[in-house]
């Protein structure tokens, strides 16, 4: 009889066997990976594959991780979370095209399992395809419209893109949701993968996340970001003063404090 002990977020894996590296090798040399071994063997004698594998997740052991969800496809394969989790599993090895076709796999399962489309709107993000990546999210929103973290993503593809306006649109969307969002830990060891890489652009980033803030009435997380953008080097400090979306906060001694200092300099700057 299959024993169930852990309730921590399913997950799965690829059949394509070929795609997959070969298994890294334990060093016996090492305590560490001796005990997590020794761990994970007396642990195995008391959960299903399935806690097991997910208990793996939660440790980042991906690879072995790996293995078992490979097991669990094998013998489901019409359970879309199990594929969306292999797929997880993959993308934290950087894995992404298998990763890929595992979120693509889960999505075929179950067309309206918003965690694949946007796990898949994810990996196009990673490889800066943002015009499929912000159509996956999309497809993510329309089927789970109560998630900040899809309009969060949402938001950081239409950054990619260049699209400001639409960027800031949807991170106004993803707080209104949840005003910690921004602030709650990434992770990749349940059943939605987030990326918020920024590339170049932090200045102007930041900015758009300070007048997310105000337009939230986040006075405090406004002023962070507003600094961070100054400090940054955003040329455009003065819109402040004329932007709407920053009327709420404008007579604030913080914001007015950070419109009347300069930046840091190269000169002044503290090694």
């Amino acid at each position: 009889m299959t024993r169930h002990y852990l309730a921590i977020p399913v997950s799965s894996f690829l059949v394509f066997s070929a795609l997959f590296p070969a298994r890294a090798q334990i060093n016996p040399d090492n305590p560490q990976a001796q005990a997590a071994t020794a761990m994970a063997g007396d642990q195995a004698q008391k959960l299903s594959d399935e806690d097991l594998a997910r208990l793996y997740l939660v440790r980042k052991q991906y690879r072995e991780a790996q293995d078992i969800f490979h097991k669990l496809t094998v013998e489901s394969p019409r359970n879309a979370q199990y594929w969306n989790e292999l797929g997880i599993s993959l993308h934290n090895q950087s894995y992404l095209e298998s990763a890929l076709k595992c979120y693509q796999r889960s999505a075929k399962v179950d067309p309206r399992y918003a965690d694949a489309h946007n796990n898949m709107g994810t990996i196009y993000y990673e490889q800066k395809k943002y015009a499929k990546a912000i159509r996956s999210y999309k497809k993510a929103i329309n089927l789970r419209e109560d998630f900040s973290g899809f309009y969060l993503n949402l938001g950081y593809a239409y950054f990619g893109e260049k699209n400001y306006e639409e960027s800031i649109g949807a991170f106004r969307r993803a707080l209104q949701l949840d005003p910690d969002t921004f602030e709650a830990a990434r992770s990749r060891s349940g059943t939605v993968v987030q990326d918020r890489s920024i590339g170049s652009e932090r200045a102007r980033f930041y900015f758009l996340l300070a007048k997310s803030f105000a337009e939230a009435g986040n006075l405090d997380r406004c002023v962070i970001y507003l600094k961070k953008a100054r400090d940054e080097g955003f040329q455009d400090m003065n819109s402040v003063k004329s932007d709407p979306s920053f009327a709420s906060v404008i007579q604030d001694p913080g914001v007015q404090e950070i419109l009347l200092l300069k930046p840091p300099s190269a000169d002044t700057a503290q090694p």
